[in-house]
């Protein structure tokens, strides 16, 4: 219906122009957007006050030009003018309830197109260093990529997803050291203990193993444990790949899956980095000062220049960054997204300015970014700060353990990834209309409970019946529940195209307020065959469009709640 009132607009902008009352070079922007009150329509468009100044007429001269420039239509039944000019279009009942003609006959497909055109485009999300439970910030990192690349994938896009393991560096070598001193007996309260060692239980679980001689797989490759509480860099080995299945399990319960496992290690072992610094210094970006190899990121905005090199000989960690994303520019991604923390926000000015340094033609502004933040997790009016296993975080395992994989995914992807989240364990497992997950769910289950009923009652739906009464739908909770789904595709759409998973969130909790309003409003099993047939197919078009929401967020829709 959109789609065909921006189309007669744009004819009215024809034939105005051809007549002289609007510049042949005009060219505005036609916005169409659904009514807030149904008493003004289905739609709206400023279009008049938008060209008002080019016809040189006030706006509601030109709307009253405007309408009667629109070429006729049976899709629209009336034309107002309101307010200072805005043009309020009524969809012919016909035309607003072939929306659920199109639900039925696309089914799963709906609210998909094609406008990536297979565009490549990679998403790394997660990455978190291999030396711990994964705790809320990454679920909500999984979340919020997970979602975005299923909108990408539904909006026509070659999707690759990424994890990047932090496997080299001093963050690895303390969790080596601290899993040794558990393997020797000791505690985080000894004097001995490693000054930055890990503390929490899952470090002696790790030790145990190791110590038991277990067998852990990451990655399609085996580890076994040595036993040997001296051999450090076998307990290094073994706790990497130890921490990295403790991880995949966690993104198996979570439902997030990935195609690519990139380990920074590689990047030493296969010289990229010792390349990326070759290629910065043969272009002129470096310096030495104080025994430290510098790259002048200034020179590419950054406040100030960085170290590459410290004196010790090793890299800081923004290096092997620049290196890893320039191989992503060179297996073909020029589309990448990065989904981080918020505290990942410095990096960005600084690998943006490497890789341009790197003179590689790779394009300013590249790679994208979505950064999340902070995840506070709360029960019973307090803040819950820590679980004993991790020791000093809330894992995810311990959120999904509490409310469920349902309730986790939806609530940590459900706000502006950049907005600060309060996960409240009490609302997330209510079964209340204040708990949007219940409540979107519910409207989905509330549907299949009405054909258990028609079954029961041997009124079984019939379909060539409802989609020939679809005209039957007249009431304005009905027209408003139409309206709603025929908004999914641009919804799916716009949230790929802007990264901001939370709209389709959002939208499935309008389409389930709006469900719910009208199931409350109009009796569905009444006798007359047709009309109850026809606000069975409304039942079952929602449903679908529900169904196929949820299925973007990772989300079930039970049939029985």
């Amino acid at each position: 219906m959109k789609e065909t009132i921006i189309e007669l607009l744009g004819q009215a902008l024809e034939t105005l122009k051809a007549d002289g009352t609007l510049p042949a070079d005009a060219s505005p922007q036609i916005k169409v957007d659904p009514t807030k009150d149904k008493s003004h329509g289905d739609y709206a468009s400023n279009l008049a006050m938008m060209t008002s100044k080019a016809a040189g007429m006030k706006p509601r001269d030109l709307a009253e030009k405007l309408i009667a420039a629109l070429p006729a239509s049976d899709a629209v039944s009336k034309v107002e003018i309101a307010g200072p000019g805005f043009l309020n279009f009524f969809a012919d009942t016909g035309a607003v309830a072939d929306i659920v003609r199109r639900v039925f006959s696309e089914s799963d497909s709906f609210g998909h197109s094609d406008v990536g055109a297979g565009e490549k485009v990679q998403v790394e999300f997660v990455s978190a260093n291999p030396t711990g439970p994964l705790h809320v910030g990454h679920g909500r990192g999984a979340a919020v990529g997970d979602v975005l690349c299923r909108l990408l994938a539904a909006t026509g896009h070659d999707v690759t997803r990424e994890f990047y393991y932090n496997d080299a560096g001093a963050q690895i070598n303390n969790l080596a050291l601290s899993a040794q001193a558990r393997a020797k007996g000791l505690g985080p309260d000894d004097a001995s203990w490693p000054a930055d060692g890990y503390r929490g239980d899952y470090i002696s679980e790790l030790a145990a193993s190791y110590m038991a001689g277990d067998t852990v797989e990451a990655d399609g490759k085996q580890v076994t444990g040595a036993a040997d509480p001296d051999d450090l860099e076998a307990i290094r080995v073994f706790a990497v790949a130890y921490l990295r299945n403790e991880q995949d399990l966690d993104l198996k319960a979570f439902g997030v899956e990935f195609d690519v496992y990139f380990l920074e290690s590689s990047l030493y072992s296969d010289g990229k980095v010792e390349e990326t610094v070759k290629r910065l210094v043969d272009n002129g970006y470096t310096y030495e000062d104080d025994g430290a190899l510098w790259l002048r990121t200034t020179d590419f905005g950054d406040d100030k220049d960085r170290v590459m090199r410290k004196r010790d000989g090793g890299y800081t960690y923004f290096l092997p960054d620049v290196a890893y994303h320039l191989d992503k520019w060179q297996r073909g991604f020029t589309q990448v997204i990065n989904e981080q923390g918020a505290d990942h926000h410095s990096t960005v000015t600084r690998v943006r300015a490497g890789l341009q340094a790197l003179q590689a033609d790779i394009p300013k502004g590249w790679p994208d970014y979505v950064l999340h933040q902070m995840v506070t997790v709360m029960r019973s009016g307090e803040e819950v700060k820590l679980s004993k296993r991790a020791g000093s975080y809330v894992t995810l395992r311990d959120l999904i353990e509490e409310v469920g994989r349902d309730a986790t995914r939806y609530f940590l992807a459900a706000r502006r990834a950049d907005s600060q989240l309060t996960f409240d364990i009490d609302l997330a497992r209510s079964q209340s209309n204040d708990n949007p997950v219940y409540y979107i769910q519910y409207a989905h289950a509330r549907v299949h409970s009405v054909l258990r009923k028609a079954s029961r009652e041997e009124k079984p739906f019939d379909e060539a019946l409802a989609m020939a009464q679809l005209t039957l739908l007249t009431s304005d909770q009905e027209k408003a529940v139409m309206n709603r789904m025929a908004q999914f595709p641009d919804v799916v759409a716009h949230a790929a195209k802007v990264r901001e998973p939370q709209q389709v969130a959002q939208y499935l909790q309008d389409l389930s307020s709006d469900f719910h309003t009208c199931y409350n409003a109009v009796k569905v099993m009444v006798e007359d065959d047709a009309t109850r047939n026809a606000r069975m197919a409304l039942g079952l078009a929602t449903a679908q469009v529900i169904r196929n929401g949820l299925a973007l967020l990772g989300v079930s829709a039970p049939e029985e709640m």
